[in-house]
């Protein structure tokens, strides 16, 4: 896969996870990953093994997302090959400040039947 299809890849696949994050769509959100999947956040690793997992991990989030309307990212491809996509995102919000002032994180898309999913998620800080 060469940077370009890679970078449109993740270009796609965040725009439309950043409208179902907007929206506060845990079922889309959830369906963005894969199964299994992990998730290395600081001093906790999520093993996920069911998409019902993710899904409730949103459900209880969007508390944290009040007031926020919009959404932007930048998106750098750091490497790539035809089954895994390293992506770094940066989320900036349109919204009070002291609500999420954005986020930094690694994912690694792969590629399964149907597209791309997240496999691993790192928060990046």
């Amino acid at each position: 896969m060469d940077a370009t299809e890679a970078a449109t890849v993740a270009e796609d696949f965040f725009d439309t996870y950043t409208r179902h994050l907007l929206d506060r769509d845990a079922a889309a959100l959830a369906d963005a990953y894969a199964v299994p999947a992990l998730i290395e956040f600081p001093r906790q690793r999520i093993l996920v093994t069911d998409p019902s997992q993710t899904e409730q991990f949103f459900a209880g989030a969007f508390g944290q997302y009040e007031g926020i309307k919009d959404a932007s990212t930048t998106i750098t491809v750091p490497a790539a090959t035809d089954h895994s996509i390293w992506v770094v995102v940066e989320f900036e919000y349109d919204g009070p400040d002291d609500v999420i002032p954005g986020e930094r994180n690694m994912y690694q898309l792969v590629r399964v039947d149907g597209g791309w999913k997240i496999g691993v998620l790192t928060p990046l800080g």
